[in-house]
């Protein structure tokens, strides 16, 4: 997800809550550890915007093109720049909004 989503490394790690770089190099090498129950948390939310994003985007290209543009219920902020604020809560929130609005294109579709 994070190479589609063309994040760089200090973005995946915040996403993540990560602060130690080796920490991320080991879990892209396969060698996770214990996960801290808050990057669980966060990975569960990243994972639902992703799969929200695919339902709904044709490409990837689209995909970050809606991630990186501001949006502005975030007083002009992109969705990613609202994640990296580098709280769970900012990652909910944007899952959140991403779910309201597939529902709703869903009911307007049906």
């Amino acid at each position: 997800m994070a190479s589609r989503w063309q994040l760089t490394r200090p973005e995946a790690m915040t996403l993540l809550g990560l602060t130690a770089t080796s920490t991320y190099a080991n879990w892209k090498n396969g060698k996770t550890g214990t996960i801290p129950r808050d990057t669980l948390e966060r990975i569960s939310y990243l994972l639902n915007i992703d799969d929200s994003l695919r339902a709904c985007l044709p490409t990837d290209t689209a995909i970050i093109q809606r991630l990186r543009q501001p949006h502005p219920t975030h007083q002009s902020t992109s969705y990613i720049e609202r994640m990296l604020q580098g709280n769970v809560i900012d990652i909910y929130l944007v899952q959140q909004e991403l779910l309201q609005h597939g529902e709703q294109a869903r009911k307007q579709a049906g």
